[in-house]
Parts: C-alpha cells; structure tokens; sequence
C-alpha cells in the first residue's frame, strides 16, 4: 500500500511529564511540589485526585522502557522532576532523584531509544514558590542551576533538552486564572512569571552550552491558529489572544523582543519592570529545534460583556471561545487538523528558520476496555492519522519538522482533570497499575516501522488491530 512517507531521520516517539506517571512522591528524598499542594486544595483538581502513584512509573519504568520498545519507538519525551533532584529547588542535589533519570535513560538507550529530556514540565519546587515562583526573578536563576545539575548526571548520553514546556500554561493558568498550580489569580504576576520562565529558559540554556557546546537546545509552546469568528467584529479580539497565546512567546524566542501591541495591552496590569537590560539577549539565544504542542484551534468571538471571574486571558474579558461546529475530544476540543498545518506554515513563514518537532499531540476520548480486555480507540487512530497527514503535508510545503511525539504514551494524571480524560497510547488500570496498548499502540507501531502513513486513511468501519 502506498505510504505518504516522511524523512528517513524523523524522529518517531511520545511524550510524558514526570508529575503525571511517576507517583512515588515521598520517596528517596524527592521534596514537595506546587502539584502536590495544588491537589491538596478543596475543589482544585476533579475527584480529588491527586499525582501521590499516577502510573507508578517511578517503580515501573523498565516494564514502560519495554512497551516503547515493543512499539517501535525510536524517541522518549520525558521530564525531570526538579524537587527529586533538588527538594527545595535551590539547595543540595538529591542523588537518589539522579539515580532515577540516570537508569531510565541507560535503559531507553538500551532499546534503542533517544531520550529528549525536558526540564521544567510544571512541578515547581515547593519552597521556590513560597518565595514567590515564577513571579520572582531568583526562580530563574535557581532553574539555570539545576539545569546544570541534571545536564551533568546526563549531558553525556542526552543529545536534545527542552528547557521549559508550554511557559503560557504555567504563567497563565498557574497565575492568572488559578486553574493550574499554584493557582493565584494576579494578572500582574502572570506577565512577571512568564517572562521569569523566558528568562529561565534563556539561562538554562546558556548553562547547557556551557557545559557542553554542542548540545542541543529547545523549548516547548503551546500554540494554536486564533481566527475571529467574524472577521470584522471579532478581529482585533483574535489578535489580543493571539498575542497573549502565542506571540508573547514566540517573538522573545525566535525575534528577541517582545511584540509592541501585547506590551500595550498589559500595560493596566504591570509596568514591566521585571523587563532588565538584556533580559531579551538572553532570551533570545539561539535555539537548535522549536517545539511545537497542538491539540485544538481558537475560534474566538467579541461579545462585548465581561464574564465573571479571573481571566486566562488578561484585557480579554468579553472574549468567547465559540464552537466552530467540529468533533470534539472528551476534553471539549475541536479536532482540526488543518490546525496543525496552519501554525507549522506560520512559523515557517513569518519568524526566523529554526527546525521544529511536534513534542505534543493526541487526543482524550473515552477508552474502556471491552469484553476481551482490549481498547478499540478507532478515534484516537484517526485522530493521530490526520494530524500526521497534515504535519506531512507541511514538510511537501518546506517546513523543516524533524519530529512529532504523541501525547501521550501512557493514561496518566491529567492535572486538574484528574484521572478521568485518557490521553495514552497505553491504557492504564489504575488500581492494578497493568498496562494494555491500545489499537492505537498498534496502529502507531505500524506506522513508525513503514515510515508514514498509508495514503488512504484509515477506514471508519475497519477493525483496530
């Protein structure tokens, strides 16, 4: 069967944070996170749950590093949890936490398996945030650190790092709307922490090519294509979240300065003066690869009245996220593929060449396992197919992707979800911690090994297998 086939050096892998599969949080000396108080916190997360065993992955890594390698996988997106290397986050390293990264990354190099290492996926050392977070300039300086420890337990076996993983969320979500950990609700500290996680990042990455001047540096956005729902009225709406969502973060990256309008649109919240002499030259350091995560599109409607409540989206109070009338996820998102397409072309057209990995895309869909024991997850198989066929279609337009990693390969806590919205590649039984792969294992192991996609997709009616 005709394959749409993609280079032979792309890099086939999926993706997990620490916080969400390791569990074993009191043990071998890992301290307190903003996660675990988070969940401690009436109403904060669904059902109370909590990321206490998640996956177990902490006691189960090597059962997991055998599932990977028995789909095929060629890379392993994994995080380091800061309070298991350094449990107050500015202090003595913990070498038991080191210990830890350092086996499962033998073990995935073992396989065969490229481990992408990210450092900073949310879980934010406790006693750091007492101190103020990432609204205090010193987070920064103390991430630079610790990403120094971890590159000098792994620099020599760990070729690509991402610094920090979707910097929107943890600013925006952690500060702004009080969603996320450590759930504040200061639009003001908001802006600070999302440039003190832009500066970390830019330190930490000068740290790591310090240590090593070859090695390979990126950072992980959250993006998605905002359109206006009608262009004339909803227009200049689109563009304020467009540049709190994605330009806010992209221009310091990939331009070394902030964009003018989104300056002025925080203006009745900060005077930004968190904003230092070469705070942007940092910042703006080269970086070796982009990662992109998408999972939906941004319809966006003007509609004049403030709702109530604390804001995601500071100065974008009369804004409504509106169904743009295609399939969802259990998570409520759309599915638009053409989405993935969009922000690929974007930034291959309007900001400076920088090769790009998709380091997140999957989708939640409801995945109980029938009569036989197995998950049939046809939707997530069409799903994935589709976004594929689209990231496929970018690198036929010259986009320069050199991977994509499913989110994710394992169910897992989905923060203040909880437990409830089923991400994986594998199911997991959270009570007997046994893993089943899904259809979707399947499906993705026989797309790694044929280097692409068939170029009929995926039949509806047809069988998982």
């Amino acid at each position: 069967m005709t394959t749409l086939g993609f280079p032979s050096d792309f890099l086939w892998g999926a993706a997990t944070s620490a916080y969400q599969i390791e569990g074993a949080v009191a043990e071998d000396g890992r301290g307190q996170s903003i996660w675990d108080t988070f969940c401690r916190m009436p109403g904060k997360v669904k059902n109370g749950d909590t990321g206490d065993v998640a996956a177990d992955h902490y006691h189960r890594y090597a059962e997991d590093v055998r599932l990977m390698s028995e789909l095929g996988l060629r890379a392993y997106r994994l995080s380091v949890c800061w309070p298991r290397v350094r449990p107050d986050g500015r202090g003595p390293t913990n070498q038991r936490g080191l210990d830890f990264y350092r086996g499962l990354v033998d073990r995935l190099l073992a396989h065969g398996i490229e481990p992408v290492v990210t450092l900073y996926h949310w879980d934010l050392p406790q006693p750091l945030q007492d101190d103020g977070g990432w609204e205090n300039r010193e987070t920064a300086e103390r991430f630079a650190e610790y990403a120094a420890t971890v590159h000098g337990a792994l620099g020599d076996r760990v070729r690509l790092w991402t610094t920090v993983n979707e910097p929107w969320c943890a600013a925006f979500l952690g500060y702004a709307s009080g969603i996320h950990a450590p759930g504040l609700t200061r639009p003001a500290g908001a802006f600070a922490a999302a440039h003190h996680l832009l500066l970390g990042h830019g330190l930490a990455a000068q740290a790591l090519r310090a240590a090593n001047p070859g090695v390979r540096v990126s950072i992980s956005l959250n993006l998605s294509p905002v359109r206006p729902a009608e262009p004339d009225r909803d227009g200049p709406m689109a563009r304020r979240v467009d540049g709190l969502a994605n330009r806010l973060f992209l221009d310091p990256i990939l331009r070394g300065q902030y964009p003018v309008d989104v300056v002025e649109h925080a203006r009745p919240f900060t005077d930004w003066g968190f904003l230092r002499d070469g705070d942007l030259g940092v910042i703006g350091g080269p970086v070796d690869a982009l990662g992109v995560n998408y999972y939906h599109p941004a319809v966006i409607q003007d509609s004049g009245q403030a709702h109530g409540g604390p804001s995601t989206y500071p100065g974008c109070e009369t804004a409504r996220w509106v169904e743009p009338g295609l399939p969802v996820t259990t998570m409520g998102w759309g599915i638009e593929p053409a989405g993935l397409l969009a922000i690929l072309l974007r930034l291959h057209q309007e900001y400076p060449a920088v090769p790009l990995l998709v380091t997140e895309n999957g989708a939640a869909f409801d995945d109980d396992p029938g009569p036989d024991g197995q998950v049939r997850d046809r939707q997530r198989i069409r799903f994935l197919d589709a976004h594929l066929r689209a990231a496929h279609q970018a690198i036929e337009r010259g986009v320069d992707l050199r991977g994509f990693f499913v989110w994710s390969l394992l169910d897992n806590f989905e923060w203040a979800e909880g437990y409830r919205q089923r991400f994986g590649l594998v199911h997991v039984d959270y009570g007997s911690q046994r893993r089943t792969p899904k259809d979707s294992a399947r499906w993705y192991r026989d797309v790694i090994g044929a280097g692409g996609v068939s170029a009929a997709p995926p039949d509806e009616d047809e069988p998982g297998g």
